[in-house]
């Protein structure tokens, strides 16, 4: 028997599917969501460029170009600042991983999903996880956090900046904290390990988790007993990649995507030339004017309080008997707006809508309430 007879004997498939013969086709979609956000165009250009090697020249100069950004916009000196290779999700896990050791106590502030899910991975790990469980609209106080301190005597606190799944903007006076988009110094206010996604306010395509750890925060990491459950997230050698240690050469982790750092690397050269305090200004504008419009219709926010409000995603109660899925999906329909529903325990409670990035302008908060003008009256005919 020859080799191709062979090869046909032992194929499931026999012919490539007839759906890869279509060419791809998108539409173009207003993501104004908790994320991702849209890309702008030189973000977009970027990703057009050829495929580097992950240790080629080129792209070790945007690694470090790409360090220098992201210690601009986390507001810190720190020399272990990177971006994973990973989601969002993955910089939870390298934070809670690399940090803490198993039978170590964590403190984790849940007052939403992330909280929740940080919990969830602090258990897998082994930790002692302790949690102070406050209202989906409002902060944990400075008077229970140290209340909670002196009864757990925790090595590391966890708190949600920006908390996505409800809408609420929690106060930082933490150890470990998610970034989206809110002025943040975390060197100022002594935070010792952020990150964050790429696919926020940073404006880059989702898939990368920029990370930094003070060096309180990396001395922890070196002095550990037991090497972090995770290889892949494993920052002692993450950190010599990306050459954060002052080491003469990289050592070589995996193959990092070159055409994510290229987006990456624009996305952070476009918020350096817009300058932090423009940048969080034009989001708290446009948050204020979507709030005013929701306001004229008769609106309210899930937030009460001004202070937890979020700029970045503004969470709107569902009104009463209101189906949400028909909002959406009308939105969607006629002006290819994206509006989300509630996310783990607001699923059924509020609409979610995220002005990130390029998408923090007039101009789309405008189309955003034109969006729910829509959805809210095909909602409400619905009911008749």
């Amino acid at each position: 028997m020859d080799r191709c007879c062979e090869w046909n004997q032992l194929a499931v498939h026999k012919k490539p599917p007839e759906v890869l013969r279509n060419k791809l086709q998108l539409p173009v979609k207003t993501l104004t969501g908790p994320g991702p956000t849209n890309c702008s165009k030189r973000v977009l250009q970027s990703l057009q460029n050829q495929v580097l090697g992950h240790l080629h020249p080129e792209v070790c100069q945007l690694m470090d170009e790409i360090k220098a950004g992201l210690q601009y916009v986390f507001q810190t000196r720190n020399r272990l600042t990177l971006a994973l290779s990973t989601s969002g999700h993955g910089g939870i896990e390298a934070s809670l991983t690399n940090l803490l050791e198993p039978g170590e106590t964590i403190l984790i502030v849940k007052c939403g999903i992330w909280g929740e899910r940080a919990a969830d991975m602090a258990n897998r790990i082994g930790a002692n996880v302790k949690v102070i469980q406050t209202e989906h609209t409002k902060a944990v106080t400075l008077e229970e956090l140290e209340i909670a301190l002196v009864l757990y005597r925790p090595v590391a606190v966890f708190m949600v900046h920006a908390e996505s799944s409800t809408g609420l903007k929690q106060p930082l006076e933490g150890f470990v904290a998610s970034l989206c988009g809110e002025p943040f110094f975390m060197d100022s206010w002594g935070i010792d390990v952020t990150y964050t996604g790429s696919q926020k306010v940073l404006g880059a395509p989702p898939g990368l988790s920029p990370i930094s750890f003070s060096p309180r925060a990396e001395q922890k990491l070196f002095q550990r007993k037991t090497k972090p459950l995770s290889y892949y997230l494993d920052l002692t050698m993450l950190g010599a990649y990306w050459k954060c240690f002052d080491n003469e050469n990289r050592v070589y982790h995996h193959t990092i995507s070159a055409t994510l750092l290229y987006a990456l690397r624009e996305a952070l050269a476009e918020i350096a030339e817009e300058g932090l305090q423009a940048l969080w200004i034009r989001h708290a504008a446009a948050a204020a004017r979507l709030r005013k419009g929701l306001e004229l219709r008769g609106l309210r926010s899930y937030v009460k309080i001004p202070q937890y409000q979020l700029s970045t995603v503004i969470s709107i109660e569902l009104p009463p008997g209101v189906d949400d899925t028909i909002i959406v999906q009308r939105a969607m329909e006629k002006y290819k707006v994206e509006v989300s529903k509630g996310l783990g325990p607001t699923v059924g409670k509020i609409l979610r809508i995220g002005l990130l990035g390029i998408n923090a302008t007039p101009r789309k908060v405008d189309l955003v309430l034109l969006a729910l003008d829509e959805g809210l009256k095909q909602a409400s005919q619905s009911k008749l």
